[in-house]
């Protein structure tokens, strides 16, 4: 029924009031002075950090909310490993008055205390999930089993461009309202809408899906997406899963995902709670695939160094996150001038005692 209802012009009239009312779009896109006079670049950054509750996440939820809604579903779960889809979730249930239930794993909760926090604030049932790895793949894992439970009042709002059909679709098509928009501003600011390059962090891919999403079938333009490499590809701790990952099955969807040669799924890591994933969409899996997109890893300390970058030459925190799409900068082997779109997911309150943690050493 999902296309069918999102192409009506109700539900079209209804999601862009509230993703220019309620959410705060469109997003600017920021020329980051300080930031290209180092690298050489023209470097923007598409702010989706300056979305309400602070990333790009509500997107997705305020359609498939919008969605649940038409289909007379009133129980919305989720899954979050930041915390940002939870806090999304959980804004717009209290938005729309449905039931709200949100899965996320104990280590999470632990390091993401002020999300948890927020969705507690806004009426979110919080589950904590003990098994596996206690994070984003376990926490899935248990939304899922709760939704196959529970298919006639259940809607199970998805937070990335992963799962099983028509969700890594549903999801890329909802978030590239950014791509869109970046388009327009593009050529407002420089006369032209193809930039040379975008760049975006990759963990499920839900934020890259929409920063890609319009510009798919344009070649000459380069899709760069930073994946979370851990302590190293060859460590055994990363989750850079195109990278380190072999074709999978995951949550309902054929990807790449880290497993061991007999298949079963190895645990992530990532200093960024959003990125702990040992899957991918399957879009991101494809675009590597045909050598349409390119994925590159970068490991913690590069993440955590880009975000101290990035608040002292233009005065902006990060999340942790958007940090790994910063690093690539000094990665990419591009011509000096070329116009490059980071994409800027989220902001990095939620990631302050990672940071001041490190402060602590530097």
């Amino acid at each position: 029924n999902y296309l069918q209802i999102i192409q009506s012009g109700e539900f079209i009239k209804e999601y862009e009031i509230l993703l220019h009312d309620y959410v705060g779009r469109p997003t600017p896109l920021y020329f980051a002075n300080r930031l290209s006079e180092k690298y050489g670049y023209r470097i923007y950054l598409k702010r989706e950090d300056l979305c309400h509750t602070g990333s790009h996440k509500l997107n997705n939820v305020i359609g498939q909310a919008l969605l649940a809604r038409k289909l007379g579903k009133r129980n919305i779960i989720a899954e979050t490993g930041a915390g940002q889809h939870g806090v999304a979730a959980a804004t717009a249930s209290a938005l729309m008055n449905l039931k709200c239930t949100v899965f996320m794993g104990e280590k999470d909760i632990q390091r993401q205390y002020h999300n948890v926090m927020r969705m507690k604030m806004l009426g979110a049932e919080l589950v904590p999930v003990k098994s596996g790895s206690m994070t984003l793949k376990d926490a899935t894992n248990e939304a899922i089993r709760y939704w196959i439970n529970h298919p006639a009042d259940t809607h199970y709002l998805i937070g990335s461009a992963i799962g099983p059909h028509p969700y890594p679709e549903l999801v890329g098509r909802l978030q590239s309202v950014i791509s869109e928009e970046i388009k327009k501003q593009l050529k407002e600011k420089e006369g032209s809408e193809k930039p040379d390059a975008v760049v975006a962090c990759v963990g499920g891919g839900s934020n890259a899906a929409g920063a890609f999403w319009n510009f798919i079938n344009d070649n000459g333009v380069r899709l760069i997406g930073a994946e979370a490499g851990g302590c190293g590809i060859t460590t055994g701790r990363t989750a850079a899963t195109i990278n380190a990952g072999t074709e999978g099955i995951i949550h309902g969807c054929k990807t790449m995902l880290i497993q061991t040669a007999d298949g079963q799924v190895c645990e992530a890591h990532s200093v960024s709670a959003g990125l702990d994933y040992p899957g991918v969409g399957p879009l991101h899996a494809w675009l590597n695939d045909i050598k349409r997109a390119e994925y590159i890893a970068v490991n913690d300390d590069q993440a955590i160094e880009s975000a101290f970058e990035l608040t002292s030459l233009e005065g902006i925190i990060p999340a942790l996150e958007s940090s790994h799409g910063l690093a690539l900068l000094p990665k990419l082997n591009l011509p000096g001038g070329s116009v490059i779109i980071v994409l800027l997911s989220g902001r990095g309150d939620k990631d302050l005692e990672n940071y001041i943690n490190k402060l602590d050493i530097r």
